[in-house]
């Protein structure tokens, strides 16, 4: 019997890909909270989730009418440089004088709170492959 590790692991791979990624936007935010006319960016985790998903599964569209629109769902990456639905502009609450929306308390709250959020992740996988490992060997 093959062992499928998609099955095995669920969405907990690609949402640890997804936390990494928006771990580096959040830093990049960070590192630029003085850098005039900055915008701070963040991830929509549920709309990276879907798309990393929707990639990952190689979900394809069946036209079943006529009047059906067909296509296939097309991998997309979760870069600054990509056209993402995931990637959004954050809202600033008081912008600065200079442009720069960047708020470094908001930031390190919400990178905490990603770290955390990764750290979980983590957690449950290794959980997951401890329990693979006692299945296999049997102790």
């Amino acid at each position: 019997m093959a062992l499928n590790f998609d099955q095995l692991l669920g969405v907990h791979a690609q949402a640890l890909d997804v936390r990494a990624k928006r771990t580096e936007i959040l830093a990049r935010n960070l590192a630029n909270a003085d850098t005039p006319g900055y915008r701070a960016r963040d991830l929509d985790f549920r709309a990276a989730l879907a798309e990393q998903g929707t990639a990952a599964a190689g979900v394809t569209l069946r036209a079943t009418q006529a009047r059906h629109v067909g296509g296939a769902a097309q991998p997309s990456s979760i870069d600054e440089s990509a056209s993402s639905t995931a990637l959004k502009y954050r809202t600033p609450l008081a912008p600065a004088l200079d442009g720069n929306t960047v708020d470094a308390q908001i930031e390190q709250a919400a990178f905490a709170e990603n770290a955390v959020r990764y750290q979980a992740t983590i957690n449950f996988l290794s959980s997951k492959f401890r329990g693979l490992m006692t299945a296999l060997t049997g102790q």
